[in-house]
C-alpha cells in the first residue's frame, strides 16, 4: 500500500511515539477492507508500540478503524482510507493518541477538557477536499482530550449510501449527536466556541480590555498579513483582528503566478502567512467577525474603535480595513434553498461528491473554465453556463475546455432559477439572445462568477462604490482620516494576491506615516 519512501517518513514521524497505540480495525471481506488491512499492517510495522486488531463481529461502520492509546476506548475513528490531505491527520492522531503534545494554546486545550458531553461527532469528507483535514484533525484532537468526545471521519466515496440519505452534497458536512453541527473549513478553536456557549461573552470581555493598537488590521487575507508585516516591523503596536486568517485564499487550490514560486496551493501559502506574522510582535485575533468601524478625531485626540459582532470593543490610532471579499452569489431563486444541496461554490472539494453525475459551471472566467475542467475529469457531464456571447477564460484554458467531450458550453446564457425538491434537480436559463426559457436537468451547480467584497459593516461609515469596494486613493488612504485599506476589497484594480499583499504593505506604510504626522494619548 505505502512506497518504500512514505514508509521511510511515517517511521521518522513514529519513532516520537513513546507509548503503546492500539489500531483496532472493523473490517469484512470486500475489497475496501483488504485495502484498508493492507496500509494498517503498513502503518503498524513502522512503530513496535503500535499493535493492530482486527475485528468482524462489532457495530462499527465496516470497512473503518480507530485509533488510541492502549487499552482505551478509541475515540478516534477513521471510515475510510485516510490518504491524500487526510494521511496528515492519521499520523496526527497516532502522535497526538501517544501524548504527543498539539500545537494549541494552553487556554484551548483546557477549554476542550472542561466540555462536558457527550459529543459524538461525525465528518463526511472528500479525499480532494483541502478544508476537510483542518475538521478531521480538530475534532480528533478534541476526542484525545476529552473522554466525553468521540469523532468519526467518513469518506463519502466509501459510504455513498449514507451521504444519499443525509442529503450530503458539499464537504465538510459535520453532524453532532445525529443532528446537522456545521458545514465547510471550522478551525478548533471555532468549533469549541459553537458547543461552549458562554466562549463567546468571555473572549469579548478579554479582547475589550486589550490596550490600544498603534495599528489594527481587519483582515487575515494576504493583504492584512502583509500590511501586519510592515507595521510591526516599525516597531508600533500592532493587531489583526479576522473572521478567518488566510481568507479566501484557504479555498484557493492551484497558485501559479505568485512571482519567484512556481507553483504552490493555498492553504499552503496561508500556513507560511502565519509564520511569518508570527515571527513579529503581532496580537492576532483570529474566528473574529467585524461589525463595525467607529472612526476617531482627524488630530488623533480620539482613537478609533472597532466593534465584533461579539460585543468586543477595540482601540487603534489607526485602522486598516483588509476584509477581501467572498463568492458572488447568483440571486436567484433556489440559490439559497439548495445551497449546500446541490449549490457549491468551491469544485475542488465538493467535487467527488457529484462522480458520474451532470452538473453545470456558471461562470466563464478562468475560475469557471478551471472549475469545468476540473470536475469534467469526475463528472458524468459538465455544461458551462456564460451569462456574455463570449468566454473570458485564458486561450490556454478555452482550447482545453472545448477538447473535453464531456463537456457543454452555453453562451449569452442568463441562469434565473435552480429547481429541486430535498436538492437540486435542475436549472432555468435564459437565452439572452432570443429570450427562449430552457432548463436543464442535473444535480449540481458550481458558481464562479467572481467576488463580492466584504465590506457591508462599513456602509455609512466609509465611501464605498456601488459594487461595495471601498474606495481609496494611491496612498490606500478612505474617505476617513486615519482609517486606510488594502486588497481585493478595495477599487484597487486587478483582484490578485501578489496585488494584495503590495497594497496591504502600501497601506501599512501609510498608516505609519499619519501616526509620525499626529499625536495620539496612549
Amino acid at each position: 500500500m505505502l512506497d518504500a519512501n512514505i514508509k521511510t517518513q511515517l517511521k521518522a514521524y513514529l519513532e516520537r511515539v513513546t507509548q503503546p497505540i492500539e489500531i483496532v480495525a472493523s473490517l469484512d471481506e470486500g475489497p475496501k477492507s483488504q485495502e484498508m488491512r493492507e496500509l494498517l499492517q503498513d502503518v503498524a510495522e513502522q512503530s513496535s508500540l503500535i499493535t493492530l486488531i482486527e475485528r468482524a463481529d462489532d457495530n462499527e461502520r465496516k470497512p473503518s478503524f480507530s485509533v488510541g492509546p492502549k487499552g482505551g476506548d478509541g475515540r478516534v475513528r477513521f471510515a475510510g482510507l485516510p490518504m491524500g490531505h487526510e494521511f496528515t491527520s492519521l499520523i496526527l492522531a497516532l502522535l497526538q493518541s501517544a501524548g504527543y503534545p498539539p500545537k494549541v494554546e494552553a487556554d484551548l486545550i483546557e477549554q476542550v477538557k472542561a466540555l462536558e458531553g457527550p459529543f459524538h461527532f461525525e465528518t463526511y469528507i472528500s479525499l480532494s477536499c483541502h478544508n476537510c483535514p483542518d475538521v478531521v484533525q480538530a475534532l480528533n484532537l478534541m476526542a484525545i482530550l476529552n473522554p466525553n468526545i468521540r469523532h468519526t471521519m467518513i469518506d463519502g466515496a466509501w459510504f455513498q449510501d449514507e451521504v444519499d440519505a443525509r442529503q450530503i452534497m458539499a464537504v465538510p458536512t459535520i453532524f453532532l449527536n445525529g443532528e446537522h453541527f456545521g458545514q465547510g473549513r471550522m478551525e478548533l478553536a471555532e468549533i469549541v466556541a459553537k458547543v461552549d456557549t458562554g466562549a463567546a461573552a468571555r473572549d469579548a470581555k478579554k479582547l475589550s480590555a486589550k490596550d490600544p493598537f498603534d495599528v489594527l488590521i481587519v483582515g487575515g487575507g494576504p493583504a492584512g498579513a502583509a500590511a501586519a508585516i510592515y507595521a510591526a516591523r516599525k516597531g508600533i503596536r500592532t493587531g489583526i483582528v479576522a473572521e478567518r486568517f488566510g481568507g479566501q485564499v484557504m479555498d484557493t487550490m492551484a497558485i501559479e503566478n505568485f512571482i519567484s514560486v512556481k507553483e504552490t496551493e493555498g492553504p499552503k501559502l496561508v500556513m507560511a502567512l502565519e509564520e511569518h506574522v508570527k515571527q513579529y510582535e503581532v496580537d492576532v485575533m483570529n474566528l473574529q467577525r467585524a461589525a463595525k468601524v467607529v472612526p476617531g478625531s482627524e488630530d488623533g485626540s480620539v482613537l478609533a474603535e472597532v466593534q465584533l459582532e461579539n460585543g468586543a470593543a477595540l482601540k487603534a490610532k489607526t485602522v486598516i480595513v483588509a476584509t477581501g471579499a467572498r463568492w458572488r452569489e447568483m440571486n436567484v431563486p433556489g440559490e439559497q434553498q439548495f445551497r449546500g444541496k446541490g449549490v457549491a461554490y468551491c469544485p475542488h472539494c465538493d467535487g467527488p461528491l457529484f462522480k458520474g453525475k451532470r452538473v453545470a459551471v456558471i461562470g466563464g472566467g478562468n475560475s469557471g473554465v478551471e472549475a469545468a475542467i476540473d470536475l469534467a475529469g469526475i463528472v458524468g457531464h459538465v455544461t458551462l453556463l456564460e451569462f456574455a456571447d463570449d468566454l473570458r477564460a485564458d486561450a490556454v484554458l478555452q482550447r482545453k475546455l472545448y477538447s473535453l467531450p464531456n463537456v457543454t458550453v452555453i453562451k449569452s446564457a442568463q441562469t434565473t432559477e435552480v429547481t429541486g425538491t430535498d436538492k437540486v434537480n435542475g436549472l432555468v436559463y435564459k437565452d439572452r439572445k432570443t429570450d427562449e426559457v430552457h432548463r436543464l436537468e442535473l444535480e449540481g451547480i458550481f458558481v464562479q462568477i467572481g467576488l463580492l467584497p466584504n465590506t457591508d459593516f462599513l456602509k455609512g461609515t466609509l465611501e464605498l462604490t456601488r459594487f461595495g469596494e471601498v474606495i481609496i486613493d494611491a496612498k490606500c488612504q478612505t474617505s476617513v482620516p486615519g482609517v486606510f485599506a488594502a486588497g481585493d476589497c478595495t477599487t484597487v484594480p486587478y483582484k490578485q494576491i501578489i496585488i494584495a499583499m503590495g497594497e496591504g504593505s502600501k497601506a501599512s506604510l501609510s498608516a505609519f506615516d499619519h501616526l509620525i504626522r499626529t499625536s495620539a494619548p496612549a
